[in-house]
């Protein structure tokens, strides 16, 4: 008679699956992909390196997964932070300006890891999603902004890149993993050139979106 897995042992399975994408999230959110090693999950689980490709079709795949999912909860933050549709559209780019950096900045080893180290092929095409879906977000509070007459007559899909663009670049020499953690007061500072960055560019007073 062929084995049948009971509800148990596929819970079972499930829940030690998810421990391994745990352990290696936490793996990264420290010291980046590369320190996200199968030995260094298998350990982190106190299993064995076998078991872990047993849930897994190899590490690229693996850690393609830990990137999708920490992708998913950041975008998703952002999105929730622009959703509101009583905001104006300067408004909304004010929040995404916000959500995104701060935790950038107080999430360093995992933004750097997200926008900038370098990974296998796998991985980097959900960075490519990850980065399309941030454009999409923008496009489209752009869009709704130059409906509104907020902002200057421009492409919504060239400017929401540009602007994310901006934004990633502008904060590259703050999160790298080898510089000194900003303060709170300096963090600040940077929030605000990338908000009055990404004002001037979208032809707005940086005073607009906290404007009421």
């Amino acid at each position: 008679m062929a084995y049948r897995p009971t509800a148990l042992t596929r819970k079972n399975a499930e829940d030690k699956r998810d421990g391994f994408l745990r352990a290696a999230r936490a793996l990264v959110a420290a010291d980046g992909f590369k320190a996200a090693t199968v030995a260094a999950i298998a350990a982190r689980c106190q299993a064995s390196v076998g078991s872990v490709y047993s849930y897994f079709d190899g590490r690229d795949r693996l850690l393609a997964e830990v990137f999708r999912s920490a992708a998913t909860h950041e975008i998703d933050l952002v999105r929730l932070a622009v959703s509101d549709a009583g905001l104006r559209a300067s408004e909304r780019v004010d929040e995404l300006v916000r959500i995104f950096s701060s935790r950038a900045l107080h999430g360093r080893r995992m933004a750097w890891a997200l926008l900038f180290e370098p990974v296998s092929p796998v991985v980097e095409a959900e960075r490519l999603v990850y980065r399309r879906s941030y454009t999409d977000i923008g496009e489209q509070i752009i869009r709704d902004g130059l409906a509104g007459g907020e902002f200057v007559p421009q492409d919504p899909r060239l400017a929401s890149s540009a602007v994310m663009g901006a934004i990633s670049e502008a904060l590259v020499g703050w999160i790298r993993p080898d510089s000194p953690e900003p303060s709170e007061e300096v963090q600040a500072a940077v929030i605000d050139g990338i908000r009055s960055f990404c004002f001037r560019a979208l032809g707005v007073p940086a005073t607009a979106g906290s404007a009421c």
